[in-house]
């Protein structure tokens, strides 16, 4: 096909049945820019000869340097097949460290092509992808890539291949499945949840539930990747050639006169041809046949692949060749590398572009059918359902499912990243060819410059005028220069409704907009009063998307995926585009991989900072690296590797697996010495770890004592930060004496969450936790505790959006109590070991006593009136005020005439509210080094694909590492070795380029965060007992992991590390002494 002019695609963009919006999905190096290269081959953009060698979608020289794409890029194709089609296609990465990308091309898709490497299978990329395209109800199909590695690596026969394929359909369907049984099952569940309540109403007797009547009525035979559904095409990219079953039944229909429709359900299964009676027949397994699809199209591959690469038999060729009516060119026949031949052959007899395209026309589905629910999917925001939304916004729905290009629809645009271009790759800044009249008159513009500049070296006096007339010129030139070097941001996009117009005006609605905070009826035309999260802009420039290069156009109608120029100063990453302020956000991007590793950047040079600080803008707003951007020397730190610090249960056994009961203690006079340096005085602890704190004015004490939580639990409040983050916004509105609105939905998944609590704190020394939770932290939503269990206070519980319909009594709030919710608060955010993140503890307040005199509580009183008399207040009240962290207005109302009284009075420590937040943070830091303290370190989940030779390499290197095996299984059918392993974030930078050297390229690894783990060793461990001494020695100085990590952490942040510089020393002899 030749090229396609860009009038064409601009008709092709109106009609929008006929557009196909997909993208391509896979593990790294399954093949998915190459087979995007034959695809963009079909259309003429590039050679077919350079299909796989050039990577046109990998348009950055890094990706061309490191042979992997890394960031998404889209180009539209033209395809012909009785209709005309227009293919909007996205090249994603497939390498775990850019998986953001596929995030932000999945979600502008309706459909993907899933790529699956032939000897490989399914890798643990592939599953990622296929639960990316679930998650997003877009719907995939399957490209097994590679097959020529079946014939030319592994030398397997067709029949052996053909069981092989069986395989990898098997392992993909079985990710599908399973996608697909969580789904179902959790809908069962919820239905039952409901029927079970109605049956509790009714008063009606036990009922016994069938989990597997829901998957029973379920229909999931479209789910599933078949060959005889039409949705598979099995293909070698970089030789160009591919099929789908419904290429070789047409084919051999009017060979063998058998049905199409009959040869297209029996190619791929248990069928075989039975020659005598000329009928096909089922059971080809159990009589040792060959099955047809291995007769009738593998064997026909395999002896093209013996004949052209294998044995290079000419005669044959060319017999071949004529037999399938193809024209080769005598150069590809006499060339020395079969591999040239064997594409130059195998393009025209099946080429892989049109069995691709062709199947994603048929099988995909158009942006008009897309779904009701991934409609309702995507406009219902974090803890919304649909049915919460205001009426005008449900109404867009109705625009959505037409996807209608008329005037009168609103226009409905998602951007789904913000990818930078050169000011030169700009249509606008590029060279055009010239016109003849242009030609003459820049010919006749030269001739003049020379005649001047033959005149002025004549002349010195002219020479000078010259000198002065070109200075302004030199200046403006330069100018331009330095504008033509701005980098600028196009918003990667797609219209969902309506049609996009250059110059139109439309509002940018943020992640966080809430469209019921808007009047009815208002425009983008209106004068609107400031909303939060929402902006209007024009429409500076629209691009159509064609890979490396961009096209303008004048207006994009819906459907269409295309580049929107100039909107750099409203969208920062993501963004929702429309004419109509009551549509609401889309629901942010899935993003599998968690970022964990932080990087501090200073410039060399303090005076580029202003330089450095616009790099780092960039850099947040489109990703890519910092020096390209920043243009100056800058030195980054060593990666900021992050921990947490925890309590657990005194140990059992000591360092040499004795029990520690019965060993006699031989070091006892150090332990003594460091427990009286320990606590400084005024802090007192008793033999149970708990902590008692006096405030400097001697008027509160503060009794803590510090609890591990149970792993389950800690795990539990990290899965439901969103929940715990309502619960109190609506304890913040309450105490506001305002009222919050919750999605019953959510309201059940908070009671689910607090039975879960209670099932996970069992015990006696947990009875009755869940009710006297006062606060989570750090941040308000972390996952440390702080308990009430001081006698006689009860307070307003943190589950009051469940106690709401019941009446209760009225709790009353304390003074000062949110001064001890800011001390634990502050406590949990550093902990004592190197200033990290507390996990895992909880802060049980035992004790709390006040000792507030009679006068200052008159002075309150007296405070109060004043301050309702005059509004302005003096500056020691409000400085008093600062010190009191996330109070709301209503309880610092309460808490602050104390404050205030004690402030009033004269006290050199400063007002009471702060010494009471500074008590409780020093009580709850000595609380927790009562108890056995341990580091928790981040660990990464790591796969490992390696053969048999290099797998003790990987396992060395994995122990050197810290690393610990916990699966290792032979891919069948092939020599791979898959080993899963955990590994600490802290070790594993230079992990993956240490493991190709020591494997010599065989094995490369993938890391994703997976979750945070407690270091056994204990950081402040010295021998106490004589077994300790005799494994370790007196000066116990094997290294010691979790000491390793804390003194590195402390010296990053200018901590005091308690390390001798030289230990052990003795005298140096010299030289002149030795002689």
């Amino acid at each position: 096909m030749g090229h396609t002019s860009l009038e064409k695609i601009i008709a092709l963009q109106k009609k929008t049945p006929h557009i196909r919006n997909l993208c391509i999905l896979a593990h790294v190096d399954h093949g998915k820019t190459t087979l995007a290269d034959c695809l963009v081959a079909s259309n003429g953009i590039i050679s077919s000869r350079l299909a796989g060698k050039l990577r046109y979608l990998d348009s950055r020289e890094d990706e061309q340097i490191r042979g992997i794409t890394m960031k998404s890029s889209a180009i539209s194709l033209h395809y012909t097949t009785g209709n005309e089609y227009l293919i909007n296609l996205i090249d994603s990465p497939g390498h775990v460290d850019f998986s953001s990308e596929v995030s932000t091309a999945v979600r502008l898709c309706d459909g993907a092509i899933v790529v699956v490497d032939a000897v490989e299978g399914v890798c643990p990329q592939t599953q990622v992808v296929l639960r990316q395209a679930w998650l997003e109800n877009i719907r995939p199909v399957l490209v097994i890539n590679k097959i020529d590695r079946l014939i030319v690596e592994l030398k397997l026969t067709s029949q052996e291949a053909y069981t092989h394929l069986q395989k990898i359909l098997e392992q993909v369907n079985a990710v599908t499945g399973s996608l697909f049984t969580s789904k179902v099952l959790e809908e069962r569940a919820e239905k039952d949840a409901e029927a079970q309540s109605s049956c509790t109403e009714n008063g009606s007797g036990d009922q016994v539930y069938d989990w597997s009547a829901g998957l029973e009525e379920t229909d999931d035979s479209d789910l599933y990747f078949s060959p005889d559904r039409g949705n598979v095409v099995f293909a070698s990219a970089i030789d160009g050639w591919g099929f789908s079953i419904h290429q070789f039944a047409e084919m051999y229909s009017q060979k063998m006169g058998i049905r199409s429709s009959v040869l297209l359900k029996t190619l791929w299964g248990d069928f075989y041809l039975n020659a005598k009676a000329k009928k096909i027949m089922k059971g080809a397994q159990s009589k040792g046949k060959k099955p047809l699809f291995v007769q009738l199209v593998l064997d026909n591959i395999w002896s093209m692949y013996d004949a052209v690469v294998t044995r290079r038999d000419k005669e044959k060729v060319e017999k071949m060749v004529t037999s399938l009516g193809l024209k080769v060119m005598s150069r590809d026949l006499r060339h020395s590398d079969p591999k040239v031949l064997l594409s130059a052959i195998c393009s025209q007899w099946l080429p892989v572009s049109q069995a691709v395209l062709s199947m994603v026309c048929e099988k995909l589905p158009s942006p008009a059918e897309i779904s009701a629910e991934r409609v309702e999917k995507l406009m219902s925001v974090g803890a919304r359902r649909f049915d919460s939304l205001p009426e005008q916004t449900q109404e867009l729905k109705k625009a959505f499912l037409d996807c209608s290009a008329d005037e009168t629809a609103p226009v409905i645009v998602f951007v789904s990243k913000m990818f930078a271009v050169d000011s030169k790759a700009l249509p606008q800044n590029k060279q055009r060819p010239l016109t003849q009249e242009e030609i003459a008159q820049r010919r006749e513009q030269a001739r003049q410059r020379h005649a001047e500049r033959q005149a002025a070296n004549q002349s010195a006096e002219t020479l000078k005028g010259t000198e002065l007339n070109m200075l302004p010129t030199a200046l403006s030139v330069k100018t331009a220069v330095e504008e033509d070097n701005k980098e600028h941001f196009v918003a990667f996009a797609r219209v969902y409704s309506g049609v996009l117009r250059k110059g139109q005006k439309v509002f940018v609605l943020g992640p966080k907009y809430d469209p019921s905070l808007l009047p009815e009826g208002c425009s983008a035309a209106d004068v609107l009063p400031s909303v939060p999260h929402m902006a209007c802009c024009t429409v500076d420039s629209l691009y159509l998307l064609m890979g490396r290069e961009l096209e303008e156009l004048d207006e994009v109608p819906t459907g269409n995926v295309l580049g929107i120029g100039g909107m750099e100063e409203f969208i920062l990453k993501s963004a929702t585009i429309s004419t109509s302020p009551s549509c609401p956000p889309f629901t942010p991007l899935n993003f599998e991989a968690t970022p964990i590793v932080r990087v501090a950047v200073e410039p060399k040079h303090p005076s580029e900072m202003p330089k450095l600080v616009r790099g780092m803008r960039l850099l947040n707003q489109a990703d890519p690296c910092a020096e390209v951007f920043a243009k100056i020397e800058i030195s980054a730190s060593k990666p900021i590797i992050p921990f947490r610090e925890t309590v657990i249960r005194p140990p059992k056994v000591d360092m040499v697996n004795e029990d520690m009961g019965k060993q006699q203690k031989v070091a006892v006079i150090h332990q003594v010495k460091e427990e009286q340096t320990k606590y400084p005085e005024g802090v007192q602890v008793d033999s149970t770890g708990l902590v008692t704190l006096t405030t400097p004015n001697k008027m509160a004490t503060v009794g803590v004592r510090a609890i591990p939580l149970p792993e389950e639990v800690t795990r539990l409040l990290e899965d439901n930060v969103e929940l715990i983050r309502t619960m109190e916004q609506f304890s913040l509105f309450v105490w506001e004496d305002k009222t919050l609105d919750i999605n019953q939905k959510i309201l059940e998944n908070i009671q689910e969450f607090k039975v879960k609590l209670e099932s996970n704190l069992q015990g006696r020394k947990w009875r009755g936790a869940v009710e006297r939770i006062w606060a989570f932290g750090p941040r308000r939503c972390g996952p440390n505790i702080l308990l009430n269990s001081v006698e006689g206070y009860r307070r307003p519980s943190v589950w009051q959006c469940l106690e709401r319909e019941k009446e209760t009594e009225k709790a009353e709030i304390r003074d000062f109590d949110n001064s001890i919710a800011s001390g634990f608060q502050l406590a949990t955010l550093s902990g004592p070991m190197c200033e990290e993140l507390l996990m895992g503890v909880c802060f049980s307040v035992e004790t709390w006593d006040m000792k507030l005199s009679a006068p200052l509580a008159q002075q309150d009183s007296i405070d109060e009136d004043s301050r309702a008399a005059e509004p302005n207040i003096d500056n020691q009240n409000e400085s008093s005020d600062t010190h009191e962290t996330n109070t709301s207005s209503a309880s610092s109302n309460r808490s602050r005439s104390g404050a205030e009284a004690a402030g009033s009075s004269v006290d050199c420590y400063g007002p009471f509210s702060g010494q009471l937040i500074a008590a409780m943070k020093e009580a709850c830091r000595y609380a927790f080094q009562a108890k056995p303290q341990r580091l928790m370190a981040a660990m990464y989940t790591c796969e490992i694909m390696a053969t048999a030779e290099v797998l003790g390499r990987v396992y060395a290197v994995l122990s050197k590492r810290e690393g610990r095996v916990l699966q290792e299984e032979m891919k069948e059918g092939t020599d791979m070795f898959i080993i899963k392993a955990v590994l600490p974030v802290a070790e594993s930078f230079g992990f993956a380029d240490e493991i190709r050297k020591r494997t010599s390229g065989l094995a490369s690894p993938q890391l994703v965060f997976s979750h945070w783990e407690v270091i056994s060793s204990d950081p402040f461990w010295v021998p106490t007992t004589e077994e300790e001494y005799l494994h370790f020695g007196e000066k116990a100085d094997s290294s010691n992991q979790a000491l390793k990590y804390m003194n590195a952490v402390r010296r990053r942040k200018g901590l005091y590390v308690e390390e001798k510089i030289v230990e052990h020393a003795e005298k140096q002899r010299t030289l002149s002494k030795n002689k």
